[in-house]
């Protein structure tokens, strides 16, 4: 029985590493492509300048301006996005770091190196479903209610990293029972939802940043396909 159990907490284990290197993996290359297609624009840039970048300084050059471009492109597309459409990525962001931040520490409390340890009131362990109720609630609610579309953008991230912390122990209020590391309980709900959510977040954001591009070329804050400015239409 020791031994079945142990070679469940490391199939978890395993499970739990496999997600968030997805989730970085996913992430990092969405904003890797992005800065490829800036660093190109740079490099056709300083080309038609110079002839060709020859030295290593024109090639930090032009990557740290590959750099700032992929920033101006990224907060041109958030800004530039339709009110649904920004709620719904913040509330997929919330979602996919609540859920990801409660498996990162409930494995590190398990193995003794996460700083904190399970909250408890008199002995009994507050499960993070009961947070996250409470959070999804009340952003949900301020949502409701106010008139600010600014707050109501912002609202969406604390709810859907509310809604995280709660589907991530779905299996627990499902079965009545703590079944967080059992193989009941993480297969279905870690890889279903996380992975769901964190797809459908990389997608949305991806259409930010080609948003965000065209913004900015209009604006004239980066380089087109061919290395030149566009020159902004006053009005």
């Amino acid at each position: 029985m020791f031994a079945r159990r142990r070679r469940n907490r490391g199939r978890a284990d395993r499970l739990t590493l496999g997600l968030a290197g997805a989730a970085i993996a996913t992430s990092a290359a969405a904003f890797a492509g992005q800065f490829a297609r800036m660093a190109r624009r740079r490099t056709a840039g300083a080309s038609a300048d110079t002839g060709v970048i020859e030295t290593a300084e024109h090639a930090l050059e032009a990557a740290t301006l590959a750099t700032q471009d992929t920033v101006t492109v990224a907060i041109e597309g958030y800004v530039a996005a339709p009110k649904g459409e920004t709620i719904l990525f913040n509330m997929l962001s919330g979602f996919v770091g609540g859920f990801a931040l409660m498996r990162l520490s409930t494995w590190g409390i398990r193995n003794g190196w996460w700083p904190t340890s399970n909250v408890k009131v008199r002995g009994r362990h507050v499960h993070h479903f009961v947070p996250g109720i409470l959070t999804a609630f009340a952003a949900g609610g301020a949502g409701l209610i106010t008139q600010s579309d600014k707050l109501e953008q912002a609202l969406a991230l604390p709810f859907g990293a509310g809604i995280g912390l709660t589907f991530d122990e779905a299996a627990l209020l499902l079965e009545l029972d703590d079944v967080y590391w059992s193989r009941e309980g993480l297969l279905s709900v870690q890889l279903s939802l996380g992975t769901t959510g964190l797809l459908a977040a990389t997608l949305l954001g991806l259409r930010m940043l080609r948003r965000g591009e065209r913004e900015s070329e209009q604006a004239g804050l980066i380089p087109d396909e061919t290395g030149e400015y566009a020159v902004p239409t006053p009005g």
